[in-house]
């Protein structure tokens, strides 16, 4: 089966019903119903909780955080093979921290990221891309 590694774009365009929220529904439905797993790394929810923090409130970005987690998505913590891979993916340049550990998820998993972050291109060949438009 299939795993769709979500970064924090997908997060909060769907959380915040902006565009590409209805595909985030739908995977959310399909993960559901057992036809895909998705996958979301802790640091990159870490970035959503800082990300609506910082406009909202705390008490908004732990209500956020408390959705996501009771939604059909496993939170990955980061282990070092993870971050190894996420620091190979920095060291080349081009990504953020947090989005190398998107990238890192998906490559151990052999899955797919989901995503609108065009700094993702960067990575394209070495793992899947499912582009959020």
């Amino acid at each position: 089966m299939i795993t769709k590694v979500l970064d924090s774009f997908t997060l909060l365009a769907f959380l915040q019903d902006e565009a590409g929220a209805k595909v985030i529904e739908d995977l959310i439905m399909q993960a559901q119903d057992g036809q895909i797993k998705l996958a979301l790394c802790v640091v990159n929810l870490g970035e959503v909780w800082y990300a609506i923090a910082r406009v909202k409130s705390v008490e908004i970005a732990d209500r956020f955080v408390q959705q996501i987690q009771g939604m059909p998505i496993e939170i990955v913590d980061a282990d070092w093979a993870m971050t190894r891979q996420a620091a190979t993916y920095k060291s080349r340049g081009g990504l953020s921290y947090a989005d190398c550990f998107v990238a890192a998820l998906a490559k151990l998993r052999e899955g797919v990221v989901v995503t609108g972050e065009m700094e993702f291109e960067a990575l394209k060949g070495d793992v899947k891309i499912d582009w959020l438009r």
